[in-house]
């Protein structure tokens, strides 16, 4: 199955059940709260996120490969363990580079607005 295909299905059923084999073993990973290597730190990452927060929903808006660079558009959707059930919404784009083995060898994150922003709507919520 081609790449894209794959990842679209990951965004679809984000996060359970995601293809990890599609990453190189030292996949290099950033966000705007977290930096590291490794498919299995990033596997950790993503079975905390279906752990600690509920409601968790990744909206895929656009996905296109050019060369070795997928672009990809999209908004997460979670909600923190509050009493009072804030729901977060975090648009953004990733960028993945893809290695001569057809294995995603960088995953950068970039959040269409500021971590105070996101820590802004748990608290707008109540």
């Amino acid at each position: 199955m081609d790449i894209i295909e794959i990842l679209k299905a990951d965004y679809q059923r984000f996060p359970e059940d995601q293809t990890y084999n599609i990453y190189g073993d030292e996949v290099y990973f950033k966000d705007p709260l977290n930096e590291f290597r490794g498919v299995q730190r990033y596997q950790e990452m993503i079975h905390f996120l279906s752990t600690f927060f509920t409601e968790v929903q990744m909206d895929l808006h656009e996905i296109h490969r050019n060369g070795n660079i997928i672009h990809t558009d999209w908004t997460l959707h979670l909600t923190p363990p509050l009493p009072w059930k804030p729901q977060i919404s975090i648009p953004g784009r990733s960028e993945l580079e893809v290695n001569n083995k057809e294995k995603i060898s960088s995953h950068r994150d970039f959040w269409h607005c500021s971590p105070f922003d996101v820590l802004k709507q748990v608290f707008s919520s109540r």
